[in-house]
């Protein structure tokens, strides 16, 4: 079954190994590409990582949302969700 996932020490060393350098190096170039993605989500636009996925922002309209405690329906207002969608070779690998 799954294990834990890799945590970003582990994928700072794993980069740092990858990319033949220190640990200081790679967990930099993590943190910059971390931020860029942020940064273009944020403002609306979307990240393509070639081979793993897209990332983008979706806008949801205001809608009635249902309280499971006491089941009360209240408005909720229109908000932003983050998305990913997997790229196919990466569904490919995984599934081989």
């Amino acid at each position: 079954m799954a294990t834990k996932p890799m945590t970003k020490t582990q994928l700072v060393a794993a980069l740092a190994e990858e990319m033949d350098s220190d640990k200081k190096t790679a967990g930099a170039a993590l943190d910059a590409v971390v931020s860029i993605i942020t940064r273009e989500v944020s403002a609306g636009g979307a990240v393509t990582l070639p081979g793993v996925g897209k990332i983008y922002c979706r806008e949801r309209p205001e809608r009635m949302v249902r309280n499971p405690a006491t089941g009360d329906q209240i408005k909720k207002e229109a908000d932003k969700q983050v998305k990913m969608t997997i790229a196919k070779a990466l569904k490919d690998s995984v599934n081989s």
